[in-house]
């Protein structure tokens, strides 16, 4: 199994836009069969980051396929535009 975690910190004045990309991500789960979990927070604490997504993975072949599913694309395609930075790590457990 492989977890990924990713973290953006997004630019200000895009809050309508974080919202809609946080609701479409929030959208994925059961509608790409590879994404096997996934949970999306908003930072409610004083940090680097503003969000935050957990998800699993039977493998990081199947993580690669999300990423190339069109529906993950046109999320992320938001996302980059309203993002200043963006961390990710992937680990088996």
């Amino acid at each position: 199994m492989i977890r990924h975690i990713v973290m953006w910190k997004f630019r200000p004045g895009t809050e309508k836009e974080q919202t809609e990309f946080l609701t479409g991500l929030r959208g994925l789960q059961g509608v790409i069969p590879e994404l096997l979990r996934s949970e999306v927070a908003v930072n409610v604490g004083q940090g680097n980051y503003d969000a935050v997504l957990v998800s699993e993975f039977e493998s990081l072949e199947t993580l690669e396929t999300y990423k190339n599913d069109p529906r993950h694309k046109a999320v992320s395609a938001l996302c980059k535009s309203i993002r200043e930075d963006r961390v990710a790590v992937d680990y088996a457990f």
